[in-house]
């Protein structure tokens, strides 16, 4: 999953959330660097791509991308995921709108502690809200783009679009039993670190 479900499954806790986004910038035993509450929201992402990757509707989805990217077919699918969390009906689309803005001013607060890739990262995100436009078309598109730029031989972010589009409807229907498991293992594994 991608940055919206990473946030999102951060149930509004400051530490967990930034944890959560910034995982992906964490190497090796640098995690054990940060507040202890911060590292549990670094374990929480890792568990949450652990589930995601071995879900079925994951393998499923990967399938309609991978003749075109390879081993990259798993980042798109991780963005899908996000578009239809986005598209949900638990939120209105006001209720969305603010919640990405209280995530924004949340990880602000602690621009201290953010990997120095996240700190170049965050302001794009914020300013232009990525994490709110994953709920258009178009913002999947240019979220597309995005990972076709940090890929090291790909140039195809048009085409997996293309695909995106094309098999909208297969993909909606893996999407939403997965988004269903994914809540449910995430609030389990929540209550559990908050816990210790």
């Amino acid at each position: 999953m991608n940055y919206l479900a990473h946030a999102y499954y951060s149930f509004e806790d400051p530490d967990i959330l930034l944890g959560n986004m910034i995982s992906d910038y964490i190497k090796g035993s640098k995690q054990y660097t940060f507040p202890k509450e911060v590292q549990a929201g670094i374990r929480l992402h890792r568990q949450i791509d652990s589930f995601t990757d071995a879900h079925a509707a994951t393998k499923e989805i990967k399938k309609i991308f991978a003749p075109e990217v390879r081993l990259y077919a798993g980042a798109f699918t991780d963005v899908v995921y996000d578009h239809f969390l986005a598209i949900g009906d638990e939120k209105s689309d006001n209720e969305w709108y603010e919640f990405t803005q209280r995530t924004y001013i949340s990880l602000e607060a602690n621009t201290t502690l953010f990997p120095q890739r996240f700190q170049k990262m965050f302001p794009y995100m914020r300013s232009q809200n990525w994490l709110y436009n994953y709920r258009f078309r178009w913002g999947i598109e240019k979220s597309f783009e995005g990972v076709a730029r940090r890929a090291k031989y790909l140039n195809l972010p048009n085409s997996c679009f293309s695909l995106f589009e094309a098999n909208y409807q297969a993909i909606s229907e893996q999407a939403a039993p997965f988004l269903k498991d994914v809540k449910n293992f995430v609030q389990l594994e929540f209550t559990k670190l908050k816990g210790r």
